[in-house]
Formats: structure tokens, C-alpha cells, sequence
């Protein structure tokens, strides 16, 4: 049971450590420019996460993966998703200026992509936003 749940275990423990470690900005409320845009992404994570889940629940990721990885198509998504993973960790590393910051984020966004680009543009949206304004 718990290996058919260890990837969300391992999001679980990730998500904790990243609030943990967060610089000062506010987890939930953004005091910049443009401040719906935080909950947007806040709402926007929570709802993929729950589709997520959903997905999780209904059918086994590795399974699905092993029949649909074989299509052309799939491994197209699947290149268009990382191609977005990479420019993601670049607003990161623009972010934080910081590559062992980028490197933690690293595994994250390997493992999780846009479950973890979603939390990170979410805990940082004011400092992002800064360095466009």
C-alpha cells in the first residue's frame, strides 16, 4: 500500500519542507501588485492537485505510462511538459540567483512538474512579479 502511495508521500514531505524553508513573503497573501494573481495560482494548485488525486485514485500512473508511452504523441507531451519544467526552473534561478537553490528545486520539478512549479510560483509570486515591474 504504501509503495502505491509513495510518490504523494514524497509530495506530502516536499511541500512541508518548501513552507518550511520559504523566505519572509506571505504563504497566502500577497502585498505587490497584481495580488489576485497569488490566489489565483494558490487555487489553480489546489484544484490540479485534486484532479491529481482524482487520477491517482482511478488509475495507476506506471501502468497508464507503460501502454500510452509507446505513441508518438505521449512522448511529445511529455517533452512539451519538460521543455516547461526547464523554463520554469529558469524563472527560479532568475528568482533566487541561487543554482543550490535551483538544484533543490530540481528534484521536485523533475518528479512533479507542475505540482511543484505551481507551489513555488505561488510561495514566491511577489518576488517574481518584482523582477518584471
Amino acid at each position: 500500500m504504501f509503495k502505491q502511495h509513495f510518490l504523494w508521500v514524497l509530495y506530502g514531505v516536499f511541500v512541508l519542507l518548501a513552507i518550511l524553508f520559504k523566505g519572509e513573503e506571505d504563504l497566502f497573501i500577497s502585498s505587490g501588485p497584481y495580488p489576485y494573481g497569488k490566489t489565483v495560482l494558490w487555487a489553480t494548485l489546489i484544484a490540479f492537485l485534486l484532479y491529481s488525486l482524482y487520477c491517482h485514485r482511478k488509475e495507476n500512473f506506471f501502468k497508464t505510462m507503460a501502454i500510452t508511452g509507446k505513441y508518438y504523441w505521449t512522448k511529445q507531451i511529455g517533452v512539451d511538459l519538460y521543455l516547461g519544467v526547464a523554463l520554469s526552473a529558469s524563472v527560479i534561478y532568475l528568482n533566487e540567483g541561487s543554482l543550490l537553490v535551483l538544484a533543490l528545486w530540481m528534484v521536485p520539478l523533475i518528479l512533479f512538474a507542475n505540482l511543484a512549479t505551481l507551489l513555488y510560483f505561488a510561495m514566491n509570486y511577489d518576488s517574481i512579479i518584482r523582477h518584471f515591474i
